[in-house]
């Protein structure tokens, strides 16, 4: 009797979206092979079924130091259940490919922990984990390709039913890639919109955010589609001095005009921007797409789509709040398809030998180290047309930006602050770059009234309690939440015991970025929470002012005997600020401190910190 074809199940768990990217092309790879697949987000998935799949694969990224994505935390937490027994998951084959970023410490961490833990569980890995890293120049496909090759070897041994004509026959891309997932109505409609909301339409600026992203193409959560509130920007204050050609830092304050939203020390705020006008413009005159036009956005294959009865939006609307055009780099699936719809033979081979092996680090020395945004790369290819609904899909999305708030709640009641570093770099071929976000924050004028539509989260550094002692290291815009620590400290202080606080703070030039200097010498000095006379100490690393570049790790070893006193006390340990080497060379000189002032070996040091952090003492909050 002829074996049925088996249908593969693919989870991942994505921050960024990269891991959908490599989940979706494994996908279409396993597709061209005559499998059939099921793919889905690890929190769309009920982990109680996992002893019923055949075979699963595990598309999973690393963010942070070593956290595990929001999506995947349910699905984690049901598989660290007691109760599981050994053999709960005999008979699953499973094979698990990681995303992550070898200049961290925790490199592919989250991978690495599922990995081990399906084991655990009586699984059966039937090819060896693969791990992509972001510091390859090919980045994480240099990995997942070979990975792949031997994946598709591997399924078919366990069993021949997932691919019927053998794991070498493929379908042309052509063939697969016939119609898009999602489908665009358009709209006759006379009344159309104000054009642009004032002041007063809060609310219509928020409907309008809410209903876009309900119909983009990305799952965001329910809770993200409508922002927390709108804020209101009161206050542009640059923190550097204007000769600073290195680095240029932004003190921004903004007020409550919608609902006011409780928040605590070290929490994050999410920022949705505003893409340049002219670029969304140019975007559309460059797709031959109406901008007045009024759509409606439904997935292809959803029965019944219209039900849902989604409000026409304007197709501009649409594109500014939702898709990417001049920001982000597209995805190598979107080079797959404008290779479909390339009418100038000279640009159909390029695109089609970008998206083959031999050409893999072409494309990604083009497109990703390049930062090419969607609309230059579809101006380098003028022949391509690709219709809307492959736009919509393709379109890298618009994503919020998250910044650590530096405020208070208790001090500024009405209020939230931020320390926003401005991005600016150049590419290997001498391309000037901007962060989208953070320029344009910079640019903006608080005399015009500017509303900005934002989400409050939970951050990686809880509120501590007022009787616990801190070790707080903050190099650059790192030193952002511990300003709403310190005052949130000196608050407390006015009416009970708090404990003492070292700060060891970073910048380059005492003149040029000492970020919020008088506010940390004014606690420093006079009784203050960071003053020697309350127990505490504020301590300054300059990089740039000598000869010797001297960072908060050296300073650090200048006060060890402190440091150490401090945990000997059972402080908390802070750190936050850029994700490179900073954390993990703060994380050394803990070590090699507590070595040298406890007189114990490095690695029982290494075993001590890892206890601190298992208690919840250890925090760390980094970015790129």
């Amino acid at each position: 009797m002829e074996e049925r074809p088996k249908k593969l199940l693919i989870l991942y768990a994505t921050e960024t979206g990269n891991a959908l990217d490599a989940a979706e092309r494994i996908c279409r790879e396993a597709e061209r092979r005559g499998c059939s697949v099921h793919l889905l987000s690890v929190d769309q998935y009920d982990a109680s079924c996992l002893p019923q799949e055949g075979a699963v694969i595990f598309v999973v990224s690393t963010t942070g130091q070593g956290d595990t994505p929001n999506s995947m935390k349910g699905f984690w937490k049901y598989l660290l259940q007691r109760n599981l027994s050994r053999q709960w998951l005999e008979g699953l084959n499973y094979a698990v490919f990681g995303l992550g970023d070898s200049g961290y410490q925790k490199f592919n961490f989250v991978a690495k922990k599922l990995d081990r833990r399906l084991l655990d569980l009586g699984a059966s890995a039937f090819v060896e984990r693969g791990l992509g890293d972001d510091q390859h120049p090919s980045g994480y496909e240099a990995a997942l390709d070979p990975w792949m090759a031997s994946l598709w070897k591997m399924l078919n041994t366990i069993s021949s039913s997932f691919f019927p004509s053998g794991p070498d026959f493929l379908i042309p891309y052509e063939d697969l890639m016939a119609q898009p997932k999602i489908r665009v109505v358009y709209h006759d409609i006379d009344n159309v919109d104000s054009p642009q909301p004032t002041g007063s339409d809060l609310n219509h600026i928020e409907l309008q955010i809410e209903r876009t992203r309900k119909m983009s193409d990305v799952n965001y959560s329910p809770d993200k589609n409508r922002p927390d509130c709108i804020l209101k920007l009161v206050k542009n204050q640059p923190l550097t001095k204007s000769s600073s050609k290195d680095k240029e830092v932004h003190h921004f304050e903004f007020e409550f005009v919608s609902s006011a939203i409780e928040y605590e020390v070290g929490d994050v705020l999410e920022i949705l921007p505003s893409q340049n006008p002219a670029a969304v413009d140019a975007f559309l005159l460059r797709c031959n797409l109406d901008p007045e036009s009024f759509i409606t956005v439904h997935p292809f294959d959803m029965e019944n789509q219209l039900l849902n009865n989604p409000v026409p939006v304007k197709l501009k609307t649409f594109v500014e709040l939702t898709m990417d055009v001049a920001s982000a780099s597209p995805r190598r699936y979107f080079f797959e398809v404008m290779s479909m719809f390339a009418t100038a033979e000279h640009e159909k081979e390029r695109l089609q030998y970008f998206v083959s092996p031999e050409g893999r680090d072409d494309l990604y020395q083009y497109n990703q180290r390049e930062r090419r945004t969607v609309l230059e790369v579809l101006e380098d290819f003028p022949s391509v047309q690709m219709p809307f609904e492959w736009l919509v899909q393709l379109v890298p999305p618009l994503k919020t930006r998250a910044f650590s708030i530096s405020s208070s709640p208790t001090v500024h009641p009405n209020q939230v602050h931020l320390t926003v570093s401005v991005v600016l770099w150049t590419t290997p071929f001498k391309r000037n770059r901007a962060g989208l976000c953070s320029n344009w924050l910079a640019k903006l004028d608080p005399e015009q009234g500017v509303h900005v539509p934002v989400w409050f989260q939970k951050g990686s550094l809880r509120p501590p309690p007022p009787s616990l002692p801190l070790i707080l290291i903050g190099p650059g815009t790192g030193c952002a939440p511990f300003r709403g620590f310190i005052e949130e400290r000196a608050i407390q202080s006015l009416t009970g015991f708090t404990a003492p606080v070292i700060f060891f703070f970073g910048c380059r030039n005492e003149d040029n970025d000492f970020l919020y200097r008088e506010f940390w010498l004014s606690h420093s000095q006079n009784d203050g929470v960071l003053s020697e006379a309350k127990g505490g100490g504020f301590y300054v690393a300059f990089s740039r002012d000598k000869p010797q570049k001297v960072y908060v790790q050296h300073k650090m070893h200048e006060h060890s005997h402190r440091v150490w006193n401090f945990l000997s006390e059972g402080a908390a340990i802070y750190v936050a600020g850029s994700s490179t080497k900073m954390p993990s060379d703060v994380l050394l000189a803990f070590e090699e401190i507590i070595s040298k002032e406890s007189g114990i070996p490095q690695e029982s040091a290494v075993r001590w910190l890892r206890a601190l952090e298992k208690a919840g003492k250890y925090h760390v909050e980094a970015w790129s």
